[in-house]
């Protein structure tokens, strides 16, 4: 198994560096934060505060560099990549693909970049937070572009798979899309509703129950985070945000004009049904041939029918679809 060097150590950073570790792989980590590359360094962790040591010693051990720092950090540290590691394999856990995509394009060319993105994660930040189980049985984007080696390719979803998550082959553009849909949306709605809900004073708080707490739980998350990750995903949030505006500002007219809200409701519940019925329906195996020269459109295809890669038998990707 390839080793592991994990720049940055937060929940997700943090959370992969035990897992990498657990599943058996020679892994070490930086952060720049001496708090926590102390509490992980007592916990008997190989970490270090010198990120220019840990891409030394990724270049010389051919490791997986993974870049887990939030989106406005990305730059410096793709200069350092560049400089110490140009030639690693090279994939991140940042929530946004496209902007980070450009940013490896400019600033780490050589090196051979997968996209990645686990879509796991709580309200929690810091080395402390972390969990070796965080990634079970998630989903965790696995980038497809036309220039993705997939010899590379192959050995991210290989480490995806071994830390217990599941790989959706994905592009950039589209991974961006939906997760401004599925995750970027409800945490501004989140920060909304906690916001709405507080200035109720402490009548409101004290009445607080299930459906306010399960809608605003993100909302404890660390603000720069979500900011990166919101901010970052400009263009691909922009039109979500107003397709939800839109669903509010006639809920609020045919409340105003009518009194009724059976069309807003309606809808939702056809949605929650959506969601349960997909994550219930039976899976068909795939598998795609990643010699073959159509396999980036296979891989591709199969990620955007909801599909996952559940395994890797040399140069085939196992997967399943409903």
């Amino acid at each position: 198994m390839r080793d592991v060097c994990v720049i940055g150590l937060g929940l997700i950073g943090g959370s992969l560096l035990r897992a990498a570790a657990a599943s058996g792989r020679t892994v070490w980590g930086t952060t720049v934060s001496e708090v926590d590359a102390d509490a992980a360094s007592r916990g008997g962790y190989d970490v270090t505060t010198d990120a220019e040591a840990a891409l030394q010693r990724a270049a010389a051990a051919d490791a997986i560099v993974v870049i887990a720092v939030p989106l406005p950090a990305v730059e410096n540290l793709l200069r350092q990549v560049a400089q110490h590691a140009s030639h690693c394999i090279l994939t991140d856990v940042v929530s946004v693909k496209g902007p980070m995509l450009d940013a490896v394009r400019r600033r780490a060319p050589y090196t051979r970049y997968v996209g990645g993105h686990p879509m796991a994660g709580t309200s929690r930040s810091g080395w402390l937070a972390g969990d070796t189980m965080l990634f079970r049985d998630a989903a965790w984007v696995v980038g497809v572009e036309e220039e993705t080696d997939l010899t590379a390719w192959a050995e991210v979803t290989r480490l995806v798979l071994d830390v217990g998550a599941h790989a959706v082959p994905l592009p950039a553009d589209s991974h961006d899309e939906t997760v401004a849909r599925i995750s970027h949306l409800p945490h501004l709605f989140a920060a909304i509703l906690a916001s709405v809900g507080a200035q109720g004073g402490p009548l409101a708080m004290s009445l607080a129950a299930g459906s306010f707490r399960d809608g605003t739980r993100v909302a404890g998350s660390s603000p720069d985070l979500v900011r990166a990750m919101t901010e970052g995903n400009r263009d691909a949030l922009l039109p979500i945000v107003d397709d939800a505006l839109g669903r509010l500002g006639a809920a609020r007219g045919s409340l105003a004009s009518t009194g009724g809200l059976a069309a807003t409701i309606n809808a939702g519940h056809e949605g929650a049904l959506a969601l349960e019925a997909a994550r219930d329906a039976a899976q068909s195996g795939v598998r795609v041939d990643l010699t073959a020269a159509d396999a980036r459109e296979g891989l591709v295809a199969l990620g955007e029918r909801g599909g996952r890669i559940t395994g890797l038998d040399g140069a085939v990707a196992l997967g399943e679809v409903s």
